[in-house]
């Protein structure tokens, strides 16, 4: 990431991150051999990072000085609780489901998810964040 900023053009790298992280959850559930599996969830935990870095950054500079504080603590009250949502929704689907449909279905969904976001928000795709700053978008 020092190397190669995802915040050249963030909403590209984020979709791209948010992929990678379905992919691997996907890969993940297909998984049968434990260590595999284990790359599986390493490359989980990278995508799952970068995409925490890009978005607390666009937050951090995107958002006003006078409003930071207020925008940074809702943002910290519907990062935990969808956690906590997130896990009962896990847990509920692999009752209903079991335990490798729910997830394969899970990572079906988000890349379902980035697919509808990329398809809403295409201009925001080849933008950096100056450009972004510029249009104020």
């Amino acid at each position: 990431m020092a190397r190669h900023s995802p915040m050249n053009k963030p909403w590209r790298n984020l979709l791209f991150a948010v992929s990678g992280f379905g992919i691997s959850i996907i890969c993940y559930g297909l998984s049968t051999n434990f260590y595999l599996t284990l790359v599986f969830l390493f490359f989980e935990g990278v995508f799952d990072s970068v995409s925490v870095v890009i978005r607390s950054t666009i937050m951090q500079l995107l958002t006003p000085d006078d409003m930071r504080g207020r925008v940074s603590s809702v943002n910290s009250m519907f990062i935990g609780s969808s956690n906590e949502i997130g896990a009962f929704e896990s847990g509920l689907t692999a009752k209903l489901m079991g335990t490798v449909p729910a997830v394969l279905f899970g990572g079906t969904m988000t890349l379902l998810v980035v697919g509808v976001t990329y398809l809403k928000t295409k201009v925001l795709v080849p933008l950096g964040l100056k450009d972004i700053n510029e249009r104020k978008l």
